[in-house]
């Protein structure tokens, strides 16, 4: 199931852990962390913000195992979490980890960050009249009319991305209005990765991923989901514009503001996870670097070890 070993694989070759929500890129992670004297660099977008912990399925600080996590708890709810920055920030976490001889073990999935950090994506440039106007139409019309604007200009960008992202739809009229071109054309060609990176894929059957992404939706709301988003409304979240639009929190403010049920609010979280994990499993298929893992196997981290290569 695994691809040959990378010949050019030293002891601070990053390895980049990915895959769909809910297949057990954590633990890999952190076993590969202890096995290969590595530190984590988290690349979920959401994992960013402090105090959104049970909805994005944090590891809690004790679970750990003492290893070392960046890009964890980096920002408050109210601000903006941007591919950009965290490009940045990555990076030179990246490359400090490397420099004192350690491993970088980054693990996320969430794909255009992703692809971000391994294909060195230099970004469009922004104009804040044409965001501005953008922005106003969001916030006048809603998604569904940035999503019927983006469909006239950009047909593909329309289809690739979600029909409730209205900020990324945004991004993409500005790009498309500012380019002249596709959104799609301002993206990386995908080559040899940033630092000879190492990229395994975790995934799972479909139907036993469903059950996971259940269970997981079960225990987060069992666990004090709702208790959670009512302290995070007094530092600012519904003022977040990235923050209060992630999935699970996105339908508890709904369930706060009394359009809809706990219930209700737990099955929307539930689907919209599992249409995330198809686009994310959609992406990265798309990926030939990657060496694909069977998160159900019991010999995961040995199988993940034999793709990495002799150390």
């Amino acid at each position: 199931m695994t691809d040959e070993p990378d010949a050019g694989n030293s002891p601070t070759t990053p390895i980049a852990v990915i895959g769909p929500t809910a297949t057990g890129k954590s633990e890999l992670a952190l076993d590969l962390a202890e096995k290969l004297d590595g530190e984590i660099v988290n690349i979920d977008a959401m994992q960013q913000y402090r105090g959104m912990d049970i909805g994005t399925a944090k590891l809690p600080v004790a679970d750990r195992r003492g290893v070392r996590h960046h890009q964890l708890d980096v920002l408050e709810v109210t601000e903006t979490a941007t591919v950009a920055r965290y490009q940045s920030a990555a990076v030179a976490d990246v490359d400090d980890i490397r420099s004192r001889g350690r491993r970088p073990i980054i693990v996320g999935g969430s794909m255009m960050y992703v692809q971000s950090l391994l294909d060195e994506w230099a970004f469009p440039a922004t104009d804040p009249v044409v965001r501005a106007k953008w922005e106003e139409v969001l916030a006048s019309g809603g998604v569904e009319e940035v999503h019927r604007a983006l469909v006239a200009a950009d047909p593909e960008a329309a289809a690739s991305i979600l029909p409730t992202d209205g900020r990324r739809m945004v991004r993409a009229l500005e790009v498309v209005e500012l380019t002249g071109q596709p959104f799609a054309a301002s993206a990386p060609t995908i080559g040899e990765p940033r630092w000879d990176t190492i990229i395994l894929g975790v995934d799972r059957e479909t139907a036993e991923l469903d059950e996971r992404i259940d269970t997981r939706t079960r225990l987060m709301f069992e666990s004090g989901l709702l208790d959670e988003v009512e302290s995070l409304l007094e530092l600012g979240l519904r003022e977040g514009v990235t923050a209060s639009r992630a999935i699970g929190y996105a339908q508890v403010l709904d369930v706060l503001a009394g359009e809809c049920d706990i219930e209700h609010a737990r099955e929307r979280t539930f689907i919209g996870t599992r249409r995330y994990v198809r686009r994310q499993r959609s992406w990265f298929r798309r990926d030939d670097r990657v060496r694909w893992l069977d998160g159900a196997s019991s010999t995961l981290l040995s199988d993940a070890l034999s793709a990495i290569g002799p150390r």
